[in-house]
């Protein structure tokens, strides 16, 4: 199985060097070797004089270098990695998808993640971009964003599974039960979820938060949360997306493995991305 690992270096929109060391201990750890195939890097770089006096603007042209790089992986035939980065970046993922396959393509998303980041400026308690990204590919705000990450068509809600989301705002949880996107929190119903997703897309992007582990698996993760997934459960849910054979690009962002216990935090990262890439090896095999 070739890879196409685009790695994301920034924290929004600004250029961010600790994600460039997670970025590169995972390629020091080997972690790719599992895909038994060539592996390719691509690393996106906003020029700096793109970079725009307001945030959104900048973030999306940075979603759009993500989205061209996703794309090229695809033209080459291999299976797209994203990793670094954070999930501000997730519209120039599907952005990079509908580039490679068409605006028309039926694009699912699997959300794993300890929360739900479909607040829009409307619901935010905080105000944090990285709290809004699924609310933005879904077209509810920020089309600048959305539409710079050159993501045309804003992704259906009934093509969200959110997995194993345990930290909601009020209002942000309001708005995801009052549309189709769909929660699951155990193995039955995640594999029931992504049966119907898998027969109504063409393809999925199986993205993972690394706070969707529990917290002592990530103890300097800015967002982690009490009450997680640990490791060998996270794997098994991975796995049953992968099954499907529908997943088309794999991420693995917001690490956030730095500090005194940036060890545990990356070890868990590595942990992660290996066993994910062998469960989609597996799967292509099939």
């Amino acid at each position: 199985m070739d890879l196409h690992v685009v790695q994301i270096h920034y924290g929004d929109g600004r250029p961010a060097p600790d994600r460039e060391l997670e970025t590169t201990a995972l390629q020091q750890a080997g972690v790719y070797d599992v895909a038994g195939g060539d592996v390719t890097f691509a690393t996106p770089v906003l020029p700096e004089a793109e970079r725009d006096a307001d945030r959104i603007v900048t973030l999306g042209r940075v979603c759009g270098q993500i989205a061209g790089a996703v794309a090229d992986g695809i033209a080459a035939g291999r299976h797209v990695v994203v990793t670094g980065g954070n999930c501000s970046h997730l519209p120039g993922v599907i952005g990079g998808l509908q580039q490679a396959h068409g605006p028309a393509a039926r694009i699912g998303l699997v959300w794993f993640d300890a929360h739900g980041d479909f607040n829009t400026p409307r619901t935010t308690l905080s105000g944090m971009l990285g709290g809004m990204p699924v609310a933005v590919s879904a077209g509810l705000c920020y089309a600048p964003w959305r539409e710079l990450a050159r993501q045309q068509v804003p992704l259906p809600t009934d093509r969200i599974v959110m997995v194993d989301v345990r930290n909601l705002d009020p209002d942000e949880e309001r708005l995801i039960h009052a549309t189709d996107v769909e929660v699951t929190r155990d193995d039955a119903t995640l594999a029931q979820a992504v049966a119907r997703l898998a027969e109504q897309t063409d393809l999925i992007y199986l993205h993972v938060d690394l706070d969707v582990l529990d917290a002592s698996l990530t103890p300097t993760h800015p967002t982690k949360e009490p009450n997680g997934l640990d490791i060998p459960t996270l794997l098994r849910r991975i796995e049953i997306v992968m099954d499907t054979g529908k997943v088309g690009t794999f991420g693995l962002l917001a690490m956030y493995a730095r500090g005194a216990e940036g060890e545990t935090t990356m070890a868990s990262a590595i942990e992660v991305m290996r066993g994910a890439l062998t469960s989609w090896r597996h799967a292509n095999k099939a």
